[in-house]
Formats: structure tokens, sequence, C-alpha cells
């Protein structure tokens, strides 16, 4: 009991802190943080005793899959080149930088632990940036490379992190062994999340030639995919990461969302983008739980001289060098572009030296290195502690929060005149789009519509046909590239958008009106506005992109 409760405690709060994230000029996950705090303070600290293995199953999965399906395919593609150099390269320059970096700072830390710990903060968190700054003041290419990363890395680094922490329990490493061990991680890992994919669109034709399913049983199969990814990986010993990661790249890409009834993809829709919030919220404020009874009891091997400054002081030479390492390695990587460039005669994408300093900021550390850190073994093989455990974990917190802190005040500041005013391009792209789809619609509705019929169904086609011609007119006119007659599209749409908000507030009015003076029953209430709730939503997403 105790434990359903914490966990609705936790929920809660999630929720409150995406109200107050409004009120208080606060990146969320670090608000997400305080919140914790302040709730464990007051009892000195909540200890969270957690098995390693269940909580990577429960939080990495849905996470990884909910930002793969959320990444753009096409600027993955075509920034392969950085993604990949920051994703994996970066990652091992960190591990094999920091971790000797760390040894050197605190020597009772041991190497592979100190690997390990530095393997676990390889991966960044671009939701934690996004949260931070706003995308529109962000060269969208730098944004990219950064969604990109978060991606892979997030895949790269916890494997190496599961090899570090297996060095440290078995207490060999052969580096042959592990290469080999890693490919076969990463061919097989990729292979269960490909096979993952099919069985759900397997899956999904089957209920759809049974008919009749309800659309919460789709659901249901696209909420299983990551954790069947994940798991029969893990079952066959390869990385279950990037299984989840794969399975989300596919579930975007395949088309496997056609299998899905509109009601059911909207649903799955909403769903993840709920379980992503939630997730990640719960993940911050368990941090911010922990931190009181993390900070109370400081290592001694962190404060030998100073109770406090100390471990601050080492947090902060880490989260630096973490910087400083990025920073030189996107620094090589545009020099290594430049030469490559320009021997084989192209031009040369490179980046200058405030974006190089904004991407080596924006390298926060979010959800996946706590989730990470967490699953850290209680226990050698022989019972003995794992060796540094407390250590690493109050460091991995303190690097977290501290990127958090410096990106929220360094890289509006940094990020400020990067990027032109003016039209983005990914909305000049949505208008042509919208546009090249308005023009096929019309002509198709014209088509129909001036179909050998006799006289009177056709010109009841017609009436339809310019009715619902007239309003594919209006979304043209809405993107046009003139400004005066955009100005006046908007400015009818807004018009238009008015009266059907209004109108349906006077529906929702007159159901619920019906319903207390008993002219109809609560099954047909709550039809009645499930339907208006659903044409008011697609409203407001209009609204929206205006």
């Amino acid at each position: 009991m105790q434990v359903a409760i914490f966990i609705l405690v936790v929920l809660g709060f999630v929720a409150v802190s995406g109200a107050l994230v409004r009120l208080v000029r606060v990146p969320l996950p670090v608000l997400q943080i305080a919140i914790g705090a302040a709730l464990a303070w007051p009892v000195r600290g909540i200890h969270v005793e957690i098995d390693p293995e269940l909580f990577l199953l429960v939080f990495i999965p849905p996470l990884l899959f909910g930002d793969a399906v959320g990444v753009p395919k096409r600027e993955l593609l075509a920034l392969r080149g950085p993604i990949l150099d920051l994703a994996i390269g970066l990652v091992f320059f960190t591990i094999v930088g920091f971790g000797y970096a760390l040894h050197w700072l605190v020597p009772s830390i041991p190497l592979v632990v100190a690997f390990a710990l530095a393997a676990v903060l390889s991966p960044t968190d671009a939701v934690a940036v996004s949260s931070i700054v706003d995308r529109n003041v962000v060269p969208a290419r730098l944004m990219h490379i950064l969604e990109g990363e978060s991606l892979l890395n997030d895949a790269s680094g916890l494997v190496m992190f599961r090899f570090a922490v297996a060095a440290v329990l078995t207490g060999s490493f052969s580096f042959a062994a592990a290469s080999l061990t890693f490919l076969y991680a990463v061919a097989a890992g990729i292979l269960a999340g490909v096979v993952a994919v099919f069985a759900a669109a397997k899956a999904l034709q089957l209920l759809n030639r049974i008919g009749g399913v309800p659309a919460e049983a789709q659901v249901l199969v696209m909420i299983l995919v990551p954790f069947i990814a994940y798991l029969g990986a893990e079952h066959a010993g390869a990385s279950g990461i990037l299984a989840a990661v794969t399975a989300g790249v596919l579930t975007s890409g395949s088309g496997i969302f056609r299998y899905l009834g509109v009601s059911a993809r909207m649903q799955t829709i909403s769903l993840w983008t709920t379980l992503s919030f939630v997730f990640n919220g719960a993940l911050f404020i368990l941090l911010g739980l922990l931190l009181p009874d993390i900070i109370r009891h400081v290592p001694p091997e962190l404060s030998s001289r100073h109770w406090l400054i100390e471990p601050i002081l080492t947090v902060l030479i880490l989260t630096l060098c973490l910087i400083g390492l990025r920073f030189l390695w996107i620094w090589v990587g545009d020099i290594a572009a430049r030469l490559a460039a320009r021997f084989g005669k192209r031009k040369a994408e490179t980046f200058g030296l405030r974006v190089r300093l904004a991407g080596a900021v924006a390298g926060v550390r979010g959800a996946i290195t706590l989730a990470g850190i967490l699953s850290l073994p209680l226990a050698m093989p022989d019972g003995s502690p794992f060796p540094a455990r407390d250590v690493v974990i109050f460091l991995a917190a303190g690097v977290i929060i501290c990127s958090l802190v410096i990106a929220s005040l360094a890289l509006p500041k940094i990020a400020r005149g990067l990027v032109e005013p003016g039209e983005h391009p990914g909305a000049a792209e949505e208008r042509r789009a919208r546009v090249g789809a308005a023009n096929a619609a019309i002509a198709r509705i014209e088509s129909i519509a001036n179909d050998g019929s006799d006289g009177a169904v056709l010109g009841a086609r017609l009436a339809a046909a310019d009715s619902i011609v007239a309003g594919y007119r209006r979304r043209i006119a809405a993107s046009d590239e003139a400004d005066e007659a955009r100005a006046e599209a908007r400015e009818a749409g807004r018009l238009d958008l008015e009266l059907r908000f209004a109108g349906i507030e006077a529906e929702r009015a007159a159901v619920r009106a019906m319903f207390r003076s008993r002219e109809i029953n609560d099954h047909t209430m709550q039809a009645l506005l499930t339907e208006i709730t659903l044409t008011e939503a697609l409203l407001k997403g209009r609204q929206a992109r205006k």
C-alpha cells in the first residue's frame, strides 16, 4: 500500500509541475527536481530501494521508444555524419577522457567504475534542452543534430555502461571479447526491434480482420511494442536499449499506423505524449526526492576537508570537464569536416564559435542518465557492496543538476541572435505542403462533382462540392506568399474559429441542460460530449498552427 501511495504522490506532483511551469520562469526539469527535494527535505529524505533490472525495464523502453518515434527521420538521415560522430565517437571520447579525469580527481573511485560513470553520463537529453530554450532561437540544424544524438547516444552510452558494470562485477575485461559482444549486442538488438514492430503489425492486421475490435485493444498492442523489443533482446543477450530505439524509429517510418483506426491512432499519439511526460517527470521528481538524503550523506571521499564546498566544487569541475570535452570534440569535428570538404571539392557545413559553444552547453544530462545510474547493482557477486556506488550516484545526480542549471543560465544568452528573424524553414515547408494537399483535394472533388449524373443529383453534388472547395481555398489563401493576402485570410480564419468555438460552447451547454432535465441519459451525454470535444481539439489544433 505504501508503494502505491508513493507512486500516486509522484504522479500527482508531475501533474502539478506541468501547471506550475507556466507560472514560474524555471525549466521544467529543474522545477520537478525542486518539487521532489521540497517533498523529501522535511522528512530527512526518502530512501528508495530500487531493483536495477526492474527500474531499467519500467523506464528505459518507453522513454527511448517515445523519443525515437518523434525524431525527424529525414533530418536524421541527412545529418547522419555529425550525429554518428557525436553519438558514437564523442561517447567513447567522453568515457576515456572523463573516466581518467574522474579517477585522478577522486582516486577512491576505481578506474573501471569511473568509466561506468562516464558511460552513463554520455547520453544527453534533448527534451530537457527544448524545455530550457525556445526551439525557434536555436538553429534548426543544431537542434536536429542534438535530437538525433540524444536518441543514439542513449543506446551507445548505456550499452558501454553495462559493459563497464559487468567488468566491475566479474573483475576482468577483454577488449577482443568485448568488441565481439558489442557487435552482437548491436546487431541482435536492432533485429529484435525489427521483429517486435513486424509482430505488432501482424497483430494489428489480425485485429482488423476480426473486425469490431475496440480501439483500446489496438492501442494496447502499440504500448507493448517497446517492452516486447526490450525483453526479447535482453533474453537473447543483446541490447534491449537498441531494440527499443529501433522499434521507435521503425514505428513512425514503416507505416504501421495505417493498421490503426482513427480513434486508436489519436489515442496512441496522445497516450505516448502523456507517458513521455509522466516518465520524464517522475524520474526528475525521484531525483529531487533522493537529493536531500544524498546531500546529508555526502560520501567521505568527497568531503575530507570541507563538508559542502568540496563536493560542490567536484561536481562543478566534472560538469565543466564534460562541457569542455564536448566543445573540443565538436571543434575537432568541424576541422575534420572542413578538410574533408576541401579534399572532396565541396562546400563544408561547419559551425561558428557560438554555435559550437551552444552545442557544448546544450549537452545536458537528464532522465536516461538518472535511470542508468540508479540501476547500479547494490552488491558484488560475493555479497560485498558495489565499489563507490554512493559516490558515483552522488556525482551523477550533481552533474545532472549542474548541467541543467548551467544550460538554463547560459544557453538562452549564447543562442540569442543565432537564428535570423523570419519564417522558420519548417513552417515554410509545412505551408507549401498544405497548399499542395489542398490543390490535390480540390482537383479530386471537382472531378467527382462533375461526374455524369441526372440533374437533381448533379445539382446537389455541385452544391456540396462548392461548400467543401471553399474551405480548401481558404486554406490556400492562408498559405499565400503575399503578406497582405495571408493577413486577410488569417483574420477570416480567426473569425471562423471564433464562431465555431461559440457554437461548440452552445452545443456543450445544451447537452448538459438536456441531461439535467433528464431528456437524455448519461451515456448519450458522454457520447455527444466526446464528439464535441474531438471537434474542439481539431479546431484548437488549427488555431495553434496559425
